[in-house]
């Protein structure tokens, strides 16, 4: 039996909010999100700021190696990936991840992928909204820590205005492709959580 702490992956709640849904990778959708995934990810625009460099277009072995991942994080407890998707459709948008999950002192760290087209219209304050209330209320992590390159504006505003504070940097923390880049390291504790 599975402890509530750790999910099967197609067990993962479904997480409304405006415009947006949070939930499970189904099985039946597994070409199209293999599909979305590897458009997703080879995408520079969206990969403009990850700690790796932009998939080759179509990579589907490399996106089905992605949904693996999830089934096993899933089972081991440590790592919830969300699907998102626009409610009534069952397109692929983006993901949102809760992972190194360490009960029972629970500490998490939250990641984030929106496609392109939804920026700018609050699609990602939604989403990482709707999977910090899960982090606090259903893991009862203490806190959430994020990482983020301090070149992108754009996230950094969507932490703060969550409510995450700027701890500091972690310095040449992580390589981008030829270039050495520092990290922006994000917290937001539960009874700061304004849920």
């Amino acid at each position: 039996m599975r402890s509530a702490h750790r999910p099967h992956a197609a067990a993962l709640p479904i997480l409304q909010g405006e415009g947006i849904q949070l939930g499970p990778w189904p099985e039946r959708d597994a070409v199209a999100d293999a599909a979305a995934l590897a458009r997703l990810h080879a995408d520079p625009h969206a990969m403009r700021y990850w700690s790796t460099a932009a998939w080759a277009p179509d990579d589907l072995p490399r996106a089905h190696a992605f949904l693996d991942d999830v089934e096993a994080g899933a089972r081991g407890g440590k790592l919830l990936r969300f699907a998102a998707r626009r409610p009534g459709s069952p397109g692929l948008v983006g993901w949102v991840t809760l992972f190194r999950i360490d009960p029972p002192r629970p500490r998490t760290e939250i990641g984030y992928l929106l496609d392109p087209a939804l920026w700018g219209q609050g699609f990602g304050r939604r989403m990482v909204h709707l999977a910090l209330d899960h982090a606090f209320v259903a893991i009862a992590a203490q806190k959430v820590e994020a990482d983020v390159d301090p070149r992108n504006a754009a996230s950094c505003r969507l932490l703060e205005a969550l409510g995450f504070q700027r701890e500091g940097p972690l310095r040449q923390g992580w390589r981008s492709g030829t270039e050495r880049q520092d990290s922006a390291i994000y917290g937001l504790i539960a009874n700061e959580w304004r849920g």
